[in-house]
């Protein structure tokens, strides 16, 4: 865009605007000629996709505010109303989190629905992301919306898109829901009804409490072991939502032993104890980790803000509280249940980004195994479309952290898995092991696998040119080798095209913007851009052949540094090819 068109978008947009705060920023920066702040909000729009909107609030097309939300709750409802025959009787669910600006847009949101003549079921008070993707399927709605940014920084907000069957949307609904969003008029023509009226007329509705116990009878289901055998748990809910349900599912499945980090218990979208509320952040497990030293605690658990997330903490063979990668919980999930489970056709899912070792233990254990695009969408979709082949989906997982446990909820849900997790902690512990003991077992019968992930942070018109970039020329000059490692195969999901030995043969999955590298020995490497933050991510994995007798850790020590050293050599590749230093 031209100076003079961004800055008439500018005008036009805050005319238009009905949240006179934002326009009021708006106005202020054109007052100021902050063109290159202009530039970054209105030189683009937030994209709306399968993880519907996530972005910084302010003012702008390219932030999250009253009137993106407006205009796109009105796409969303017009949308449903020409795919789906039932909507006006069967509504949509409403959840938010306790990020700033949550309330309001759940409220405009059920007003725009209302004005739509599509009844909203809302949660009257806080709701984590799992239990409003369970919600859509228990009230039998039409679609589910969750006013969440997940775990990104306290200035971002998101809007994330449930379809009827309990998943987040897949194609062609998003483009469908994104061309129905361009088709709104400015967002002070988008028509509101108050809740007062839309009460009286049937179209807003409170969620009630039965919901929620449904959810939690649901997932204190999912237990195996059903043993506790005194396991002494910490707890964070990371200044998030999901706080009060995790207690109450531990407490309600016999874990006495159970301390909150107090600090972070309760909702604030401030995140005053965090810069960056996500667990694999540095220092956001700080103090936890300070708890439960304090206390002797056996495990601690942490939840992301909208409680979609869990972190585990576990003490290795010196006893010190270490953290469990996302790999190795998932991994450690496949197995238990997998073993202590009987699950007539199981089946169990991750993604291309995720470690290969479930599928190794999946190979062993008879079970079937697939493996989707990153997102828990995907997975979500291939356990549903598995399930109508009488198929038993028993657990899906994405190294980010991402757990979901059964039918109960199609996407990642940090409650459950927090429970599940207690469960399999507790009967290791009946068997004097500790989650790393098992992790040991685990990988003593079916390789040892280490995996890693750099991130480069990318922000702007300029980051997401950088990545483009860098993206492109990794396919204009392909690498042959990676530390000394021959590539046996490259797949490349956005072509769809999979080159091994020198043929070229179609891939099955969706198109994605992702590269990934297959090297001799089982190693790979795989690199794709974020899809909700301006990030390009480097995934590594090394697999290592452990000698007959030699102890793990000495295996895992010359795993790690070749590991190391692969990420290096790659690294120095993505700078040559753009990637700023």
């Amino acid at each position: 865009m031209t100076t003079d068109s961004v800055l008439a978008a500018a005008r036009a947009w805050a005319d238009a605007d009905p949240d006179a705060t934002t326009a009021a920023e708006v106005r202020a920066l054109l007052e100021a000629k902050q063109l290159a702040e202009l530039e970054d909000r209105f030189s683009t729009s937030l994209e709306f996709g399968t993880a519907g909107l996530r972005g910084v609030l302010g003012g702008g097309t390219n932030r999250m505010n009253r009137a993106v939300v407006r205009r796109t709750t009105a796409g969303l409802a017009r949308y449903l109303k020409a795919t789906v025959p039932d909507v006006s009787t069967r509504g949509v669910v409403i959840g938010r989190d306790g990020r700033r600006f949550s309330a309001e847009f759940a409220s405009d949101a059920a007003a725009v629905f209302a004005a739509e003549g599509i009844p909203a079921w809302v949660f009257p008070g806080f709701a984590p992301t799992p239990l409003t993707a369970f919600a859509v399927r228990h009230l039998n709605a039409a679609a589910g919306v969750m006013v969440t940014a997940s775990h990104n920084p306290p200035e971002y907000n998101g809007y994330k898109v449930y379809w009827g069957n309990g998943a987040q949307i897949v194609p062609p609904h998003d483009t469908g829901i994104a061309k129905a969003i361009d088709a709104v008029g400015p967002a002070n023509g988008v028509q509101l009804m108050p809740e007062e009226e839309a009460r009286r007329k049937g179209l807003f509705h409170d969620v009630k409490d039965a919901v929620t116990r449904a959810y939690l009878d649901a997932i204190g289901a999912l237990r195996v072991s059903r043993q506790t055998d005194g396991l002494s748990i910490v707890y964070t809910a990371m200044h998030g939502v999901g706080g009060a349900l995790v207690l109450q599912s531990l407490h309600e499945a016999g874990f006495t032993a159970v301390a909150p980090v107090p600090e972070q218990q309760q909702p604030d979208g401030a995140f005053p104890t965090v810069r960056f509320p996500n667990p694999e952040e540095k220092g956001a497990m700080d103090l936890s980790t300070a708890l439960a030293k304090k206390l002797g605690a056996d495990l601690v658990l942490a939840n992301d803000p909208d409680a979609d997330r869990l972190a585990v903490m576990a003490k290795d063979a010196s006893g010190t509280l270490t953290m469990l990668t996302g790999n190795e919980v998932g991994v450690l999930l496949g197995h238990y249940l997998l073993s202590e489970q009987k699950t007539e056709r199981p089946l169990v899912v991750t993604t291309i980004v995720s470690s290969a070792q479930l599928k190794a233990i999946a190979e062993a254990k008879g079970a079937r195994y697939a493996e989707t695009l990153t997102g828990f969408k995907w997975i979500a979709n291939v356990a549903i479309d598995e399930a109508a082949r009488g198929v038993n989906f028993v657990v899906g997982y994405e190294e980010a952290l991402g757990y979901s446990v059964g039918p109960v909820v199609r996407d990642k849900d940090g409650i459950g898995a927090a429970l599940v997790v207690a469960d399999m902690a507790a009967w290791c512990r009946a068997r004097g092991k500790t989650l790393f003991g098992y992790l040991e077992d685990v990988q003593r019968a079916h390789g040892l696998f280490v995996a890693k992930q750099f991130n480069a942070t990318l922000p702007g018109a300029t980051g997401a040119a950088a990545i483009k970039a860098v993206m492109e020329a990794f396919r204009g000059k392909p690498p042959s080798s990676l530390s000394g490692a021959r590539i046996v195969a490259t797949n490349d999901y956005q072509a769809q095209t999979r080159l091994e030995g020198g043929q070229t043969k179609p891939l099955s999955l969706p198109r994605s913007n992702v590269i990934a590298y297959e090297l001799d020995g089982g190693h790979r490497v795989t690199l794709r851009p974020s899809g909700t933050e301006p990030k390009i991510k480097f995934y590594f994995e090394w697999r290592e052949v452990v000698g007959a007798g030699e102890a793990m850790g000495p295996a895992k020590a010359r795993a790690v540094a070749k590991l190391d050293a692969l990420e290096a050599d790659f690294l120095e590749l993505a700078a040559e090819r753009g990637l700023p230093r």
